[in-house]
């Protein structure tokens, strides 16, 4: 296990920013994180567990602590009986390729989560989800090393508690658990997901009824791409941690005073299902970000310093180039305070914050 120190991590993460990790270690298997993970606790200092950089932003100072880089890879597709299948993953696979494995062998269940950067040790954590779909619908357990106990758990999906960008990994159980494997039940055969507009309008535009699987995954690409949200290194609107913000979920009463600032009726406010987590008598509703980030002023290509909003895409902060960590949240908090003075709706941010005053470090 090779230790390396003060190693920029802009290089590891899909916005291009951030300083060095005082240490880094890539771990290509459970006893490398055990042992990284000791290296830490011995120097009593904090340590963090990275994937695919996709949805990170590193602070300009960088992290004090043990970058502990999740490697290696590999899926196996596991055919059972009862019209489902099974696709094995370890950590550190690449999300897309899992994908398209799955659209190959005909298994419905993730079509619309095609071209989303990241690893697949990151997909149960935030439980990613994009055009309709949210993996947690897919996953049937989750391996994982107890950090605090030093042993390996078999969770199930239930286990994981998962909700809207939500799990016990990010919120009641933060740093305690390594992913190390994730099993994904797809239905063999199974229709694909058109539930999202977008994807609708895309194959209905191309007079395509019954787009296969493999034609949905490349719809959902080909809208990533125009959106700026496929990883492109020719396009500089992808230098981004994709969507900044979650799609805020309110009560329904929203609707009403919303519609009255946007001069819409109350149906025309764009709004969708409020997603897992979330019962019909809550009485909740999922805003669109973006909708409420345009009616807040900021428009597509806005920009301050070498932060900018994607010229594509609304959710997406961007770095324009040489911009500092300070400069992306400096954006954040002009978009943050301008929709809730505007719409009295505060915006929550996707990405995960590293080496940031107040981060509770895992010793």
């Amino acid at each position: 296990m090779k230790i390396q120190e003060n190693v920029p991590l802009a290089q590891y993460t899909t916005l291009g920013v951030g300083g060095p990790a005082r240490w880094f270690i890539e771990a290509s298997s459970e006893d490398d994180i055990l042992a990284a993970v000791r290296f830490a606790r011995e120097r009593a200092v904090p340590y963090f567990i990275l994937g695919g950089g996709s949805n990170l932003l590193v602070s300009d100072d960088g992290f004090p602590g043990v970058v502990i880089r999740i490697a290696g890879a590999g899926s196996v597709w596991v055919e059972e009986s009862s019209g489902f299948a099974s696709i094995v993953s370890s950590a550190g696979t690449d999300w897309d390729s899992v994908v398209q494995l799955a659209v190959e062998k005909n298994c419905a269940g993730i079509e619309c989560l095609a071209g989303i950067p990241g690893s697949v040790g990151g997909t149960p954590v935030q439980n990613v989800g994009a055009y309709g779909q949210e993996v947690s619908r897919a996953i049937a357990g989750v391996r994982s090393l107890d950090l605090q106990a030093g042993s390996v758990v078999e969770l199930s999906a239930a286990e994981c508690g998962f909700a809207y960008r939500r799990s016990i990994f990010n919120t009641t159980h933060q740093g305690r658990y390594a992913i190390t494997r994730v099993v994904y039940s797809l239905e063999l055969g199974g229709a694909p997901h058109l539930e999202y507009r977008d994807v609708r309008q895309y194959f209905a535009e191309r007079g395509i009824a019954r787009p296969t699987l493999a034609e949905t995954a490349a719809a959902v690409r080909a809208i990533r791409a125009r959106k700026g949200m496929l990883l492109d290194p020719a396009d500089p609107d992808s230098r981004s941690a994709g969507s900044f913000f979650k799609n805020p979920v309110v009560p329904q009463e929203y609707l009403e005073p919303l519609s009255v600032l946007a001069g819409c009726s109350p149906e025309e406010v764009p709004h969708f299902p409020p997603g897992d987590g979330y019962m019909p008598e809550d009485n909740a509703t999922k805003l669109s970000a973006a909708w409420l980030i345009e009616l807040a002023g900021f428009h597509k290509g806005f920009r301050m310093g070498q932060a900018g909003i994607s010229t594509k895409h609304t959710l997406a902060l961007v770095n324009l180039g040489r911009a500092t960590a300070a400069e992306i949240l400096a954006l954040r908090d002009a978009i943050v305070k301008a929709v809730h003075e505007l719409a009295a709706v505060w915006l929550e941010q996707e990405p995960v914050m590293l080496g940031f005053p107040r981060m509770n470090p895992n010793r």
